[in-house]
């Protein structure tokens, strides 16, 4: 059976006059269960990290900065909201919940987090609505276990996933892959193991055949024992932060194509949902539907 990691602490209320919908933490697990896709049996409630799991990635001083509250108003600005310690425990759940779908996916191939995807977060610090970085700390714990031994990190979010690719810069058990708006944040960019920038307006038939293109090679290169899979739908052409051409159709062909690739190599994908911001709290709802429904069609259960 395929697990998806939610809970109700996911949804959070943002700071009066911040501009982006956060409704979906809730909308999609709704949307799956009421047309069928999913039944309650799908859904766990993901434990807590602990501060020794944390430690493991993020640095003892950025750890206390965030325990003793309030951050430097730079630091806040980085992070993009004031950062209140009911976000911090929220996103222990989060991060903890992709950790643990990725022990499901060693099980049953996938599963997904209705979550995470905080790839911005770095080592010290949080940045681009990220506190902790929930695929470098899964990653991290996986490998300190002895439970993975090579992990590739493909991250389709429109926004490079810096602060993954620097926390990973010297480490060669893990492949951080982005392809991402070239002309999109961060303005100044990581270097992930690969890179791969799009120009603004970039559409379906191009985007989907560089990654057509490229996904394959990779995989056979790696070789991967695991897959983190950040499925981020700000690549939409309606995405408010986007700047990518992408449909929703194409957006669904995307993540098609990288769970076709995991299956047909028997390699365990663990999905988080990252970005999304379009005007139409539908568009982003249909799309985010769609990766876990094609996680459903394409393992057949």
């Amino acid at each position: 059976m395929i697990k998806i990691a939610y809970s109700p602490i996911y949804k959070y209320t943002l700071p009066e006059g911040h501009r982006f919908p956060m409704d979906k933490y809730e909308l999609v697990p709704q949307q799956l269960l009421l047309e069928g896709t999913v039944t309650n049996e799908n859904f766990f409630h993901p434990q807590q990290l602990t501060k020794e799991e944390i430690l493991l990635t993020h640095t003892q001083e950025y750890y206390h900065k965030l325990h003793n509250l309030p951050l430097v108003r730079k630091e806040e600005r980085a992070i993009g909201f004031p950062v209140r310690e009911d976000l911090i425990e929220r996103g222990k759940y989060i991060v903890h919940g992709t950790l643990e779908c990725a022990y499901h996916a060693m099980d049953s191939g996938v599963s997904l987090n209705v979550a995470g995807g905080t790839h911005h977060a770095f080592a010290d610090r949080g940045e681009g609505f990220c506190i902790f970085n929930d695929f470098a700390i899964a990653a991290n714990l996986l490998l300190q276990r002895n439970h993975q031994s090579k992990i590739l990190i493909v991250d389709l979010d429109v926004h490079q996933g810096n602060g993954t690719a620097k926390i990973f810069e010297n480490d060669d058990r893990v492949f951080t892959f982005s392809m991402h708006g070239a002309r999109n944040y961060p303005v100044r960019k990581e270097k992930s193991d690969l890179d791969i920038g799009l120009p603004d307006g970039c559409e379906d038939d191009e985007f989907l055949g560089i990654l057509e293109k490229t996904l394959p090679k990779l995989i056979e290169s790696v070789k991967p024992t695991l897959i983190f899979y950040l499925s981020g739908v700000d690549i939409l052409a309606v995405d408010k932060l986007g700047r990518l051409g992408m449909t929703i159709a194409g957006s669904k062909r995307r993540d098609e194509i990288v769970f076709a690739q995991a299956c047909k190599n028997g390699i365990p994908i663990a999905v988080s949902m990252g970005g999304g911001y379009a005007e139409k709290i539908a568009d982003i709802i249909e799309a985010h539907s769609n990766t876990f429904r094609s996680a459903f069609d394409i393992y057949g259960y």
